[in-house]
């Protein structure tokens, strides 16, 4: 009887060093030169400057009118929930409200499909403000990021935990997210921004 052949598993192909001496002097990989760390020399921190707009916790650039920022997940969930958006978020804040709603988001409404093309009609609702998006891409989540950290004025409103995770992590920059079928504002931290004696 024959022998029975054993399957090799995970066999890959063995890759030549950089170092190798087959491989031409000006092709091979160069020995990194250790730098010695001088003593005496200053050491440089990077620290992130914070806008002008925070008086410690308190971002003056925000008030009445409030310029909210919607997500996608909003206003799917407002929707789930019976709420009417503008309407609610006047609840919440009583002021005037005006919802923005980026290229992006409602490229990503679009995206959906059918099933979602009530909350598509609620985007193209006249009394909510259009923001242009110049960047590449229809990640929204990247985009509502980006639009915060550079203007301070805007509140997100967003059920996403991924979303609030990041954008909590910005000074000065409250959430709006649903809950008990009612808007809420996420409080700002009492810690943030003030000095430590």
């Amino acid at each position: 009887m024959g022998k029975q052949k054993t399957k090799k598993f995970a066999a890959m192909k063995r890759m030549i060093s950089l170092k190798d001496q087959r491989i031409k002097e000006k092709d091979r990989a160069k020995a990194k030169e250790k730098k010695k760390k001088d003593p005496s020399a200053l050491k440089e921190t990077e620290v992130s400057k914070y806008p002008s707009c925070l008086f410690f916790q308190y971002n003056t650039q925000l008030g009445p009118p409030y310029h909210i920022l919607v997500d996608t997940n909003f206003i799917n969930f407002s929707i789930k929930a019976k709420l009417d958006i503008v309407q609610s978020m006047m609840d919440c804040l009583y002021a005037k409200c005006i919802p923005y709603i980026t290229d992006c988001v409602m490229a990503e409404i679009e995206k959906l499909g059918m099933k979602y093309r009530v909350a598509l009609r609620i985007a193209k609702d006249p009394r909510f403000e259009r923001l242009p998006c110049t960047h590449k891409g229809t990640y929204a989540d990247d985009c509502l990021v980006q639009r915060v950290t550079q203007h301070k004025c805007y509140i997100l409103a967003t059920v996403d935990r991924d979303l609030k995770r990041r954008v909590r992590k910005i000074p000065g920059v409250p959430i709006m997210y649903i809950s008990n079928h009612r808007y809420n504002i996420e409080r700002m931290p009492d810690d943030y921004g003030a000095p430590r004696f």
